[in-house]
């Protein structure tokens, strides 16, 4: 399988998760990296372990999708394996990927099965996005007992064929980070294939530890949350449905920041008071990509 799989990793200071992960992958599967912006001993750990590795380095940080894009561009094999910094795998688990890619030719990207580092299920996939208030965490209730076609599949880790990749595009180059998985789910969807989830692939996802959670991480996670629901929201359904969203946001988690400063929950006041410019921003236009213009689409 090695021949037609290449792995992308997308990294920003994780060197307390990455050796783990470069640990569990198949040495003889080619291996693309691109950092953005690493100031720790990541790319170090990489050279250590995995000196055969082509690394791409981003002089600033890109986000996730605009990184992810950049590792796609360099793949040259039929299947592209992205695969978190905080993820463990087996070659088993990838070789079922691939065995499922063959069976359904008609799909486009394959998931696992992830489980946290105590071998819980955790959520790897759902309805798209409109649905997930009515359906709530059904979907989870218990492990398909072979493959499923699904409408969203997690970004964390999954099999793509680079030939689709090559006509519908690679990942949307104003999404900063978050929902990139979703667009890239109803992209593919949008195009005629299918999502399948791989009941027979197995992976450890650990949830943590590419960067060190400061105030200034927690109002940039929340801020692009925010940013990237209303944009997804006026991307698919219209200018008014996101503005709409976005001035709802806006005013339902500025309220809740009040109300948490007030009563002196101080990260939880932070945590809304992003939410709610981040919301504010996508309202009146402003980008969340840090490419320039000219290289979004």
């Amino acid at each position: 399988m090695a021949a037609r799989t290449t792995v992308i990793t997308i990294t920003h200071n994780g060197g307390l998760v990455i050796g783990g992960m470069l640990k569990s992958l198949p040495a003889d599967l080619p291996l693309i990296v691109v950092d953005n912006a690493s100031r720790d001993d990541t790319l170090d750990i990489v050279a250590a372990i995995r000196p055969d590795a082509q690394i791409i380095r981003n002089e600033t940080g890109l986000g996730y999708g605009a990184a992810a894009s950049k590792g796609l561009a360099a793949v040259t094999t039929e299947f592209a394996l992205l695969a978190n910094p905080d993820s463990l795998m087996t070659g088993d688990a990838i070789d079922a990927l691939i065995e499922a890619a063959d069976a359904y030719p008609e799909a486009a990207m394959f998931g696992p099965i992830h489980k946290d580092g105590d071998g819980n299920i955790e959520p790897s996939h759902d309805v798209e996005l409109w649905k997930r208030r009515a359906f709530g965490k059904l979907a989870y209730d218990c492990v398909p007992e072979g493959p499923i076609s699904v409408e969203f599949l997690s970004g964390a880790v999954n099999l793509v064929r680079m030939n689709v990749m090559s006509q519908i595009g690679s990942y949307d180059p104003e999404i900063y980070l978050y929902y990139e998985d979703d667009d890239m789910s109803m992209r593919m969807r949008q195009a005629g294939y299918s999502l399948i989830l791989v009941s027979s692939s197995v992976v450890t996802h650990l949830n943590g530890g590419s960067v060190r959670p400061n105030r200034a991480y927690y109002w940039e996670k929340f801020w692009n949350i925010a940013w990237s629901r209303i944009y997804f929201e006026t991307k698919y359904k219209g200018r008014i449905a996101g503005s709409c969203l976005g001035v709802k946001y806006t005013l339902r988690f500025a309220g809740k920041a009040l109300i948490h400063g007030v009563t002196m929950k101080r990260a939880k006041a932070w945590r809304d008071l992003a939410r709610s410019f981040g919301s504010f921003a996508a309202v009146i236009g402003v980008r969340a990509s840090k490419l320039p213009r000219a290289n979004a689409r």
